[in-house]
């Protein structure tokens, strides 16, 4: 899927921080883990694209409006910041259409007679249950 929406470089805000996990002595030295911050409410995107993304049930987006992306998984800074930048672009790209509105339409005739014509057999069904009379 072609990116729709490419992420303007002043509206992110990078932190390096130590990468956690396994790694040996590199990883207690080395601040390669890439935390990347993007204010939603202060960004160039759209309107609507905002609210679609505020809207979303997503851990890395703060009460305030913030999304939190945090890239460990390279062991250079650079790849680490291009994943997470990589990462918030799907991120709005996901939400960049707008759903479709649905529009409520009403059963046909034919599927009303067809589903009271199942009820009356099961209805049947139903009342031959009974005790028999001898």
């Amino acid at each position: 899927m072609p990116a729709i929406y490419t992420i303007d470089p002043g509206d992110v805000e990078f932190k390096a921080i130590r990468a956690q996990g396994p790694g040996g002595q590199n990883v207690n030295k080395l601040s390669s883990s890439v935390q990347l911050r993007f204010d939603v409410l202060a960004s160039t995107l759209p309107q609507g694209v905002k609210d679609r993304l505020l809207a979303l049930r997503d851990h890395r987006i703060t009460e305030q409006g913030v999304v939190v992306i945090k890239a460990q998984s390279h062991r250079s800074q650079e790849r680490n910041r291009e994943e997470a930048l990589q990462r918030l672009e799907d991120l709005v790209n996901s939400v960049a259409h707008a759903p479709r509105k649905r529009r409520p339409t009403q059963p046909t005739f034919a599927s009303r007679q067809r589903r009271l014509q199942g009820k009356a057999e099961r209805s049947a069904i139903k009342a031959g249950r009974g005790k028999a009379e001898w």
